[in-house]
């Protein structure tokens, strides 16, 4: 009897497997909106048009089984304003959406710059767009209608935890709730998400420290915690640059795999320096083994950066890795100033992470 259900279990498991193709998630980093990107976007009758902003990385980001964008703004409606109280149209969430967003993170440091009115009016603006989101809830009360969030992604269970380190001293209301980086919660919250069904957990933590190219002893501490609690993706942002990014495969296990981001960077906004220009995606592949056992597979990365508006066109995003042509060399510069920062860090501590070599 033992070894027949052995067989039978086998037998299931690469039924499923043979059944489970392979899926791509892709993750964006900090989606900004800072006071020229809300000008260039005016229009004269008083919309706000962001239709070409994704164009270049669109494919990319729609070709994918699920895709997954920090929204570090939030929809509180007018006036708008960029930093150091951001609130952008809501045409701005329009064109994330159209762009192949299905998910948008809301917990970061900029969510309560329009205070509880704006946390909430952003919170209907998603839905009324139906997008998933994550991080940011009217009450107690509906995060926990939400929480465990398991979205089936082709056959694939996936649960998805959003938190921020804090939210830039403001805070929320009685009522309103934010998810922050809290170990008792979220060890909590990953059991809970994982006895709900969830195969593969993916935790985007708002955290580190801005412009710095390496991770702290915190996002290392945090990194640890989640891994030794399970979580398979691990997805970091706020820096506004790029960090390291490591696939983690047990020596003894090879299925047992941590994929961490420590941040993505920015993926689009108005930021001059020369590593806040741009920041990487993230193309996360899940398999199944034989028995049917879903895992991270693989991970690669590519880099985009922000062109700003000139000579009619609105800010936009571009493979960095492709040469600009038409908007003047010192775009082209700093272009590759960037990259080759990027690159530099990517290079030396990257583990198993490799460019995605798309052309």
């Amino acid at each position: 009897m033992s070894s027949l259900l052995e067989s039978l279990t086998v037998y299931i498991g690469m039924a499923l497997a043979s059944i489970s193709q392979p899926t791509d998630i892709v993750f964006a980093g900090d989606a900004m909106q800072h006071s020229a990107q809300i000008d260039a976007a005016r229009r004269n009758d008083g919309t706000y048009d962001y239709s070409e902003c994704f164009n270049a990385v669109k494919d990319y980001v729609s070709d994918a089984n699920y895709a997954v964008v920090n929204l570090e703004t939030p929809l509180g409606g007018k006036p708008y304003s960029g930093y150091p109280c951001f609130c952008a149209p809501d045409s701005y969430a329009v064109a994330l959406k159209d762009a192949g967003f299905d998910m948008f993170l809301t917990a970061n440091n900029h969510t309560l710059d329009r205070r509880d009115r704006g946390l909430c009016r952003t919170i209907a603006t998603l839905d009324s767009l139906e997008v998933d989101h994550i991080g940011t809830y009217y009450n107690d009360s509906c995060r926990s209608h939400i929480i465990p969030l398991i979205k089936d992604i082709n056959g694939y269970k996936v649960g998805f935890l959003n938190y921020t380190y804090g939210t830039n001293g403001i805070q929320p209301g009685k009522d309103v709730k934010v998810d922050y980086i809290d170990t008792v919660l979220i060890g909590n919250d990953i059991a809970a998400t994982r006895s709900a069904g969830a195969e593969i957990i993916v935790v985007a933590p708002h955290w580190g420290d801005e412009y710095k190219l390496l991770p702290n002893t915190s996002q290392k501490q945090l990194a640890d915690f989640l891994v030794d609690r399970g979580v398979d993706i691990i997805m970091g942002g706020h820096p506004h640059v790029i960090q390291p990014m490591e696939l983690n495969i047990d020596s003894t296990d090879t299925l047992k795999r941590s994929l961490v981001v420590y941040s993505l960077g920015n993926f689009i906004s108005n930021m001059k320096t020369r590593d806040t220009r741009g920041g990487a995606m993230v193309k996360v592949t899940l398999k199944r083994n034989i028995e049917g056992k879903a895992y991270v597979a693989d991970a690669s990365y590519r880099l985009v950066f922000t062109l700003p508006a000139s000579g009619g066109n609105n800010y936009r995003l571009i493979n960095a890795c492709d040469t600009i042509k038409d908007t003047g060399r010192q775009w082209e510069y700093h272009r590759t100033q960037f990259v080759k920062s990027a690159e530099a860090i990517f290079d030396r501590y990257n583990v198993n992470v490799s460019l995605d070599m798309y052309r």
